[in-house]
């Protein structure tokens, strides 16, 4: 059976390899600014929040039907209410540093670098490409280096959405002091998604941490669904992509 995110992982570690061979990770840190914890600050004044991804294909389906760039998902997605933004740097999702570069010179909210983090050079280079926080799957990371990461990315003024798909992923995630956790709705070795995960998983949740659903999330109905179950918004990227109009989609999904 294909294990995507295994062979995702793999090539992650050459792609690292040859960033620190072009840009030092000492290089990186001389251009870093502090961060202000920004995703923290947003969820603070909202009690349901969007966190749209600018999502061009997906690594099961390939390229999405649509004629938008990264960019201009972004505009549409800031201009009607999204809370948050995630941006992909990983090219199996057709993304590039570049795109976070530029969408964070165009928009005001807090983006995420939605990516496959394996090496801590790599949360310092999401904030100095502009990230507000960082992605931190839990199943490709053990729980020493999970909260290390964690703390380096706090230390930089970033919040860190650790992402988890099963009950063992929410008991590592919740032995960290993570403020938000995400529950991926996809099977990450077949990539096939249901909502249903997000029920079932929030039963071992924490309530107190900041909950929210990720993936599969494609109707109001759906995002009903997830509201009234509890969770404190959703991440979505393939939902709005694809909807016949993204602003009337993402205005519906942020103001649930």
């Amino acid at each position: 059976m294909r294990d995507y995110l295994a062979e995702i992982v793999e090539k992650k570690r050459d792609i690292v390899d040859r960033a620190k061979a072009e840009m030092p990770l000492d290089s990186i840190k001389e251009q870093v600014k502090m961060g202000g914890f920004a995703m923290s600050l947003k969820f603070e004044k909202r009690d349901w929040n969007l966190i749209a991804e600018c999502k061009l294909q997906s690594p099961s389906k390939g390229r999405f039907q649509h004629d938008y760039t990264a960019a201009q998902l972004a505009e549409i997605y800031e201009k009607n209410g999204a809370s948050m933004l995630s941006v992909h740097t990983d090219p199996h999702f057709l993304g590039k540093n570049e795109d976070l570069v530029k969408i964070r010179s165009m928009v005001d909210i807090p983006i995420l670098r939605k990516d496959f983090i394996i090496d801590e050079y790599q949360i310092y280079e999401s904030r100095m490409l502009g990230a507000d926080a960082i992605l931190l799957i839990v199943r490709i990371l053990d729980e020493a280096t999970l909260k290390k990461f964690l703390y380096t990315a706090w230390s930089l003024g970033m919040d860190a959405l650790l992402e988890v798909h099963d009950r063992r992923d929410m008991e590592i995630a919740l032995k960290t002091p993570a403020r938000f956790i995400g529950i991926n709705n996809r099977n990450l070795q077949l990539f096939k998604t249901t909502i249903d995960n997000t029920r079932e998983l929030l039963q071992y949740a924490d309530r107190q941490r900041t909950l929210i659903s990720e993936s599969g999330i494609h109707t109001l109905e759906d995002v009903r669904q997830l509201h009234e179950a509890g969770v404190d918004g959703i991440l979505v990227g393939e939902g709005l992509v694809v909807a016949d109009n993204v602003g009337e989609q993402t205005r519906k999904f942020a103001l649930m």
